[in-house]
């Protein structure tokens, strides 16, 4: 038997790299079809990949820590007789049937991923059952066919190429490109078939900005790049320098890409809710088990006020002849989730269709998968609207940063006893903030003030809201 290579597959919605966390096992070692070799972290999820080929463990391609791409290779596995001194090192990887091979197509777009419902088998990744069809169930915005499909144009290095399309284009390495002025047509891919990967972006950004180095005429224009310039600012040594990766860099590109795109307004308000507080304590004294939580609660009633107003649910494309606001046939319910991997926002999806008590298992289900890493990247992904309970961690109030691609993020505060006129008379009551933040392309502050009071409205009045339901 000849040796067969397994490439890093495609992780799901275009990201082009994973961080090898630990090898599941060793060389030498017999393994079967579908079993865990390896745990990677991307940008999104912690994710298990398992082995498309049985056979021994001839090479580990990768040692933990490291950054491997998306489409080299993982693993090397030979037949049962086979050694791994006996590899053979011109083994290529081959589009062999079992094998997953890389994504050959990745187009920026957006999409609301539905529940599997054809029969696949969920074994290729935790998250990704074995497809039963080659469609992707993917929805772009039309595009138009190029007048010029192929084209000579120079390379980063000054010659001249003959390119088609660009070819394999991540939504995150397209918006990079966009953010420094890369013309993406004009980049050589280094990835398999000439995908062109982050790093080629990466590598471009780097020469322009050598190259502005080069020309620059002063002295300021050279940034401090050793330990010592940075030390002599501040005067303190540095005790320790982490690398920005995985799901803090996504965090901190996602954060950057909504600043720098989305126009943003925030609208607030306090209000009484005493009496959710109260109808909570009676259905946990009924029934402790079945209880839905007070977060279940607001969730359904934002669910409601969606449907109501279903441009806070959409989001906003740009498409060959401008931009198109998108509305969604249901609501994925985002919930903003702080884990030790950082700020991570699962979604529930079809969210509108749940009860309260419906939605206390859900969430609790989901928050602990996303504590845990193991929600899959469709799992964080698919949100078209977030709801963010900051008051967990004793906040009253905060103008969050919009989770791009959608239009609004709804925080809810910490709950209080206050002072509050009722009838006339000064009352204590349980009191809490409601803030919104919404994307100004999209709605304005009149739409977005309705949403926001319809929602404040039934956490008011909850025995009355929960009747029309």
């Amino acid at each position: 038997m000849s040796a067969q290579v397994f490439n890093l597959p495609d992780l799901g919605e275009g990201l082009t790299e994973a961080d090898l966390v630990t090898w599941l096992v060793q060389e030498g070692q017999t393994i079967v079809v579908d079993q865990p070799i390896a745990e990677v972290e991307t940008a999104k999820a912690l994710v298990e990949v398992p082995s498309p080929y049985e056979g021994t463990v001839l090479t580990l391609h990768g040692k933990p820590g490291e950054t491997l791409q998306v489409g080299n290779p993982l693993i090397t596995v030979g037949g049962p007789s086979d050694t791994p001194q006996s590899t053979d090192q011109s083994a290529q990887p081959a589009d062999q049937p079992g094998a997953l091979s890389y994504r050959e197509e990745e187009q920026a777009g957006i999409e609301v991923p539905q529940d599997t419902t054809d029969g696949s088998s969920g074994s290729v990744l935790i998250g990704y059952g074995t497809s039963a069809s080659a469609s992707s169930g993917r929805t772009r915005a039309r595009k138009r066919a190029s007048s010029t499909p192929n084209t000579t144009a120079p390379s980063p290095n000054g010659t001249s190429t003959k390119t088609t399309a660009p070819r394999v284009i991540s939504p995150l390495v397209r918006q990079l490109a966009k953010q420094h002025d890369i013309d993406i047509s004009q980049l050589a891919g280094s990835g398999p078939h000439g995908v062109i990967l982050r790093a080629d972006v990466q590598a471009a950004i780097e020469q322009l900005s050598s190259t502005a180095t080069q020309t620059a005429t002063t002295p300021s224009a050279k940034a401090p790049a050793t330990t010592e310039a940075l030390e002599a600012p501040s005067g303190l040594s540095i005790s320790e320098r982490i690398p920005v990766k995985g799901m803090r860099k996504m965090v901190a590109e996602q954060m950057v890409r909504s600043r720098r795109q989305i126009p943003e307004a925030t609208a607030w308000l306090d209000l009484d809710v005493t009496e959710l507080v109260n109808l909570r304590a009676r259905l946990k004294a009924e029934n402790p088990e079945t209880a839905p939580s007070l977060l279940a609660l607001i969730a359904r009633f934002t669910t409601t006020a969606l449907r109501r107003y279903p441009v806070m649910n959409s989001r906003i494309i740009e498409t060959d002849d401008g931009e198109e606001i998108v509305y969604f046939d249901g609501i994925n319910l985002g919930l903003a989730a702080q884990t030790d991997r950082g700020l991570v926002v699962p979604a529930i999806a079809h969210a509108e269709q749940l009860s309260a008590r419906e939605l206390t298992i859900e969430i609790n289900d989901l928050v602990a998968k996303a504590r845990d890493g193991q929600c899959t990247p469709i799992e964080l992904s698919r949100g078209t609207f977030t709801l963010n309970n900051y008051g967990v961690f004793g906040t009253d109030g905060a103008a969050a940063i919009i989770n791009a691609p959608e239009v609004a993020i709804l925080g809810v505060g910490r709950i209080m006893d206050r002072p509050w006129v009722v009838d006339g008379e000064i009352m204590v009551r349980k009191v809490t903030e409601l803030t919104l933040s919404f994307d100004h392309r999209v709605t304005d502050g009149g739409t977005a003030s309705a949403f926001l009071t319809a929602v404040a409205d039934a956490m008011q009045q909850p025995v009355s809201a929960l009747a029309d339901l």
